[in-house]
């Protein structure tokens, strides 16, 4: 058997192919890829899963996108949902955060690449909004951990244009002990993304103890559940409401870390190994 664990497999083999795909993004909205040779890889894809025994994938919402994408009966998909590693966890009492210079608390995350389709002016927007009408966010800052994809220099923008340049941080690439840093010592992680197939931040976040902001949007509320808040992501008011009460208010603070720690704890990758091998035996 052979298991082609990122979107593209062989068209042909004696040997069942099973495929992993994550998300249909690039088939379903190409207007958020606009390289050279996209369609090339939307072919490419596209082919892969009709051409695969089984397909895995991480959502019920990708499992459904993939099926209308691609034209392949759900009998053939396979939800495994990802897991969180042990690493992620609370942060301990008062224990100072080693943050990265220009990072300051407070402020709210965002992890991933920086895509358009990640909707992160909408969080920016909030987030300078907070910082107008709260004096506790006064000095409030989103901070972005991932590699830019043409989105940077426009959010620069919208806050330099707003008269507060700092209100906006790009760290690029993290280590992993300082990607751990930085969600246990947010306000909040920020999520305001139009299209996941997973989100694996969100569940990274919630291990480490950090309440999320999340959009009603694709797989978001299937990973988060009732365990943050969920809003319409393109809803700027609701946005900067939901950030201004995280940060003042620290019963709702307490009461999402719980309720976070506990949806976190049902994504093991014990399962995921786990599901994912009853495919190989179906294969």
């Amino acid at each position: 058997m052979i298991h082609a664990p990122a979107y593209t497999a062989p068209f042909w083999s004696r040997a069942p192919v099973v495929l992993t795909i994550h998300d249909v993004s690039y088939a379903l909205h190409p207007e958020w890829y606009p390289y050279r040779k996209d369609w090339m890889r939307r072919a490419f894809y596209r082919q892969s899963a009709r051409a695969a025994s089984r397909i895995v994938t991480v959502s019920n919402f990708s499992a459904r996108e993939i099926s209308t994408a691609y034209h392949v009966p759900l009998e053939r998909i396979t939800v495994a949902p990802l897991g969180v590693d042990a690493g992620f966890s609370p942060r301990r009492g008062d224990s100072p955060c080693e943050l990265p210079v220009g990072v300051t608390e407070p402020y709210v995350l965002h992890v991933g690449d920086l895509h358009e389709r990640r909707n992160l002016g909408v969080a920016l927007e909030a987030v300078i909004e907070a910082r107008r009408h709260s004096r506790a966010s006064s000095t409030l800052s989103l901070v972005l951990a991932g590699i830019d994809r043409g989105v940077t220099d426009g959010l620069r923008a919208i806050a330099g244009n707003a008269g507060v340049p700092d209100a906006v941080v790009h760290l690029g690439t993290v280590s992993e002990e300082r990607l751990r840093t930085l969600y246990r010592c947010a306000a909040a992680l920020v999520y305001p993304s139009l299209y996941e197939g997973f989100g694996l931040p969100v569940i990274e976040a919630m291990a480490s103890g950090t309440p999320v902001i999340g959009s009603r949007a694709a797989s978001i509320p299937e990973v988060l559940g009732n365990a943050g808040v969920l809003l319409d992501p393109l809803d700027v008011r609701g946005w900067t409401e939901a950030i201004v009460k995280v940060i003042n208010d620290e019963q709702c603070r307490g009461r999402m870390r719980e309720a976070g720690l506990a949806r976190a704890g049902e994504f093991t990758w014990e399962r995921t190994a786990r599901i994912t091998l009853e495919v190989y035996r179906r294969a």
